[in-house]
């Protein structure tokens, strides 16, 4: 879906994003306004579609579709209006539409995305710079579903900034607004190659080619939408989404490690066991904690010289895990277990044995495990090991094409 993008950037096709909606809506349909409105709506024609959502929310104040309807068509109206206060005034009325649908049940991810990236105050300033100006008059004919004119104002911004993210990402936006497929991939990619690490580009690539029909190529752009920007949820709504639209889940990767250890300075840690765990629980669990409070101790301080307090980081968990991992292994070749090649009974034991086997602990704590403390060492990791990260999402997360 295509509207408005100056207050946040947003993208899933109607099809993709609101398609349960709009299905719900056409089967509910008793009228030819409702029938009408959520047509114009699936052709993103929002503009055109306002007046008749307008219209049905009045009938129907807590119909959540329509509300969710009308909220779209406002904000991309808002975008056409001179006056900023009015515009702002527009995207508060839409929020506060969003919030009741919400409250309402209405559980579509483009809900979820909007109200994640609309300001509460529903302000969006521009400055009198030409850029700035550039960008507006664009918007405005993106909403208008002017394309040509939505482009001729992004290359203006090029002119002036030829590495601007946004300017290239929406040139490709509005190819796509035009259904010329090449070109929006070849502006995608643009955007993509000047900055990797940001998620937006990555996702529109994936909406496009999914609305194609490719798939398998759909797949590989929303797992680098994660790769790009995993703590933001927008890419896992749309990953989320991806497999819905296959008919297929997102599995569930999570190791229930124990906390077990407890510290009152440096010199007092304490590690506790649940005498309920089985022995092989027990030897495992029992180095996963002694391993965390060596981190806890001087650990820490050696491997982060520059930081002045003590964090829970990518390195220490790892660590931790991959000792655990490594005592089971070893217990299963030991004499005193004569079937080797027997499993674990704990599932999570299960699963950390096939993350190390596979070498993916690190992208399972980073994308899977993650804490605030972890998560300031992703930026770091992902530089050099995009792809495995890339691949343990393909292997472990994201279900294989249908």
């Amino acid at each position: 879906m295509r509207f408005t993008r100056s207050y946040a950037i947003i993208l899933l096709t109607t099809s993709f994003c609101f398609g349960s909606l709009f299905t719900h809506a056409q089967a509910a349909s008793n009228g030819d306004t409702r029938k009408k409105a959520f047509e114009l709506f699936r052709q993103d024609k929002y503009i055109q579609a306002l007046p008749l959502f307008e219209e049905l929310a009045v009938k129907n104040p807590d119909d959540r579709d329509v509300l969710v309807g009308l909220g779209v068509c406002l904000v991309s109206e808002s975008a056409t209006l001179e006056d900023q206060d009015a515009g702002a005034r527009e995207r508060v009325r839409a929020r506060n539409l969003f919030l009741k649908a919400k409250k309402l049940g209405q559980t579509s991810p483009l809900l979820d995305n909007m109200l994640q990236t609309i300001p509460e105050d529903g302000v969006v300033k521009y400055d009198n710079s030409p850029t700035a100006q550039a960008l507006k008059a664009g918007e405005a004919a993106f909403a208008r579903n002017d394309f040509d004119g939505a482009i001729e104002n992004y290359q203006k911004i090029l002119q002036l900034e030829p590495r601007n993210y946004t300017a290239v990402l929406w040139i490709g936006d509005s190819y796509f607004g035009k259904k010329d497929w090449t070109k929006a991939a070849e502006w995608y990619q643009k955007a993509i190659d000047l900055e990797p690490n940001i998620e937006t580009a990555h996702r529109y690539y994936g909406d496009m080619l999914l609305k194609n029909g490719d798939v398998a190529g759909s797949r590989t752009r929303f797992i680098q939408a994660v790769v790009a920007d995993p703590y933001n949820p927008i890419t896992w709504r749309a990953l989320k989404s991806w497999a819905d639209t296959n008919k297929a889940e997102l599995k569930r990767v999570h190791i229930e490690t124990p906390n077990n250890v407890s510290q009152q300075d440096e010199k007092n840690i304490t590690i506790t066991m649940n005498p309920n765990d089985s022995e092989e629980s027990s030897s495992a669990w029992l180095i996963y904690g002694m391993t965390k409070a060596s981190w806890r101790g001087d650990q820490f301080k050696k491997r982060f010289p520059k930081e002045p307090r003590y964090r829970h980081s990518l390195d220490e968990e790892a660590d931790a895990l991959s000792a655990a991992a490594t005592v089971l292994s070893e217990s299963k070749q030991s004499g005193k277990k004569k079937n080797a090649s027997s499993l674990p009974k704990d599932p999570n034991l299960l699963l950390l044995l096939k993350l190390q086997q596979a070498s993916m602990i690190e992208p399972y704590v980073l994308l899977n495990a993650a804490d605030e403390g972890i998560a300031k060492d992703y930026a770091a990791y992902r530089e050099k090991n995009r792809k495995k990260l890339e691949e343990y999402l393909s292997a472990f997360v994201v279900p294989a094409v249908p």
